[in-house]
């Protein structure tokens, strides 16, 4: 006996601990949990991070750029500047500039009486003897040698500033949506974390709703194995027949039957939970629900809504009004096209041979600046491109009035249902009160044998009916403010 309380007890104490250890999750527990495991809402930082680094993009093409290109090239022949009979005549300009000048020698004085061919001659000799020829010569095959381009191995080098300076207002158009496409990602990232709280939210009052019927099933079938017991006691003393006994047990088949769908049920609906809030589907946790009822009061009703209000904080709004936005920057950028661009160019430009120095094999450069200017004359197709434009901005106006009116009706509705919620919370807990006289009026008169089981039975499923609709109705009222506030673009 000593060991087998001993075991008992361990047995209890391990059971103890495991309740102790079990995690009560709370509401705001599971969206924060939600927040931090959903991959969808990391896309979207990563698409936030995306456009915020086009932005920078489209900033910096509007300022200055400066690149430096660089080349090599190697060729099997030279360039040269001269043909090879320009080469031949210059390297033997002294010789013909000599015979030139002794052919007008002659022609001036051989027709000179008695001293004239004397003249030419001895001027033929000063020719002669001063080497004039051979001294031309020289130069000209220096010169031939000057023009002579070593271009076999040719290296080009440039450092390039580039500035625009009108682009037609493209740059800026460009600049302009890209920070509106930026806006927009930020909108598309509440948009899905507000879906994700709203999905969170489902989830998590559908287990708090399968916990408080799986609850009212035990009790129910508890109130059953109590009856099963009385009818059983008073069958055997002769005051109920056999068939009253097999309709309580037909009953309470049925009631473990609906307890075990209800527990399958909760299985499900947390593990349901435990998915959106990045858990193990196998995790064990409970749900903190004890101020469910309290929380569900006429208090948090709403008033009147301000459908203008509403608009301007509803996200699809918002979004349409920043697409709208990019639309017009889209009929700037499409209107660019079709007007003039300018842009301003300036850098230090090297090569080698230097062609500032005589094709010498040195490294030479130059500073450099000019200005570019396109001036579009027959663009057909930016014409239509800007008609494409405002015909899309069209759209999205058109779509912005459809979306005021899904708005408005879908507040209209959510606000109805809630109201509705509310009345059906009155009128069960109405039932409930009734409904709960009624078992103890019926289970005294039972036990005083003035009714019989089916009638006490009767009263256990009214009360087990009653309980239900008020569990419905309370987690009607808490997706209906969830919904409210959704419909209505307040912070959920």
């Amino acid at each position: 006996m000593p060991c087998k309380k001993v075991i008992l007890t361990a047995l209890a104490l391990a059971l103890g601990l495991g309740a102790t250890a079990q995690e009560v999750l709370t509401l705001d527990t599971c969206r924060a949990r939600a927040l931090r495991a959903n991959s969808g809402l990391k896309r979207s930082e990563m698409k936030r991070e995306e456009t915020d680094a086009l932005q920078k993009v489209a900033l910096w093409q509007m300022l200055p750029k400066v690149s430096a290109n660089g080349g090599y090239m190697w060729m099997q022949k030279s360039v040269n500047l001269l043909s090879e009979d320009n080469k031949e005549r210059i390297g033997r300009m002294g010789d013909e500039v000599v015979a030139d000048l002794g052919t007008a020698v002659h022609r001036e004085f051989d027709d000179v009486p008695v001293v004239g061919n004397t003249i030419a001659t001895r001027l033929d000799n000063m020719l002669a003897s001063s080497n004039l020829g051979p001294h031309l010569n020289d130069v000209g095959n220096e010169i031939v040698q000057g023009l002579e381009t070593d271009t076999r191995n040719m290296g080009v080098a440039a450092v390039t500033l580039t500035q625009p300076v009108y682009m037609g207002g493209k740059l800026l158009a460009a600049y302009r949506t890209a920070r509106l496409l930026d806006e927009l990602s930020g909108m598309q990232y509440d948009k899905e974390r507000e879906a994700l709280l709203v999905s969170v939210d489902e989830a998590y009052w559908q287990v708090v709703s399968v916990q408080h019927k799986k609850e009212l099933a035990e009790r129910y079938a508890a109130l059953l194995d109590t009856l099963e017991n009385n009818v059983q006691l008073a069958v055997e003393a002769e005051m109920a027949t056999r068939g009253d006994l097999a309709k309580v047990r037909v009953k309470q088949n049925e009631a473990q039957m609906n307890l075990t769908k209800a527990t399958n049920g909760l299985a499900l609906a947390k593990m349901l939970l435990a998915q959106r809030c990045g858990m193990p589907l196998d995790a064990d946790y409970d749900v903190n629900y004890s101020d469910f009822g309290d929380a569900m009061h006429d208090g948090g009703r709403d008033g009147a809504v301000d459908l203008d209000s509403v608009c301007a904080r509803r996200g699809e709004m918002r979004m349409l009004r920043v697409s709208d936005s990019i639309a017009r920057e889209g009929v700037r950028m499409a209107a660019s096209t079709l007007k003039p661009n300018i842009v301003l160019t300036g850098g230090y430009l090297m090569s080698n041979p230097n062609v500032f120095d005589g094709f010498s094999n040195t490294w030479g450069g130059t500073w450099m600046a000019g200005v570019a200017v396109n001036v579009p004359l027959v663009h057909v197709g930016g014409i239509y491109a800007v008609k494409a434009a405002k015909a899309k901005r069209r759209e999205i106006e058109y779509q912005t009035e459809e979306a005021r009116e899904l708005i408005e009706l879908q507040v209209n509705k959510v606000r109805y249902e809630l109201e509705l919620a509310y009345k059906k919370k009155a009128q069960a807990e109405s039932l409930v009160a009734q409904a709960e006289e009624n078992l103890r009026l019926a289970d005294e008169s039972f036990k005083a044998g003035m009714c019989s089981s089916s009638d006490l039975m009767m009263a256990q499923t009214a009360w087990l009916q009653a309980q239900t609709e008020l569990v419905d109705a309370d987690i009607e009222i808490a997706m209906g403010k969830v919904y409210l506030k959704q419909a209505t673009g307040e912070e959920l």
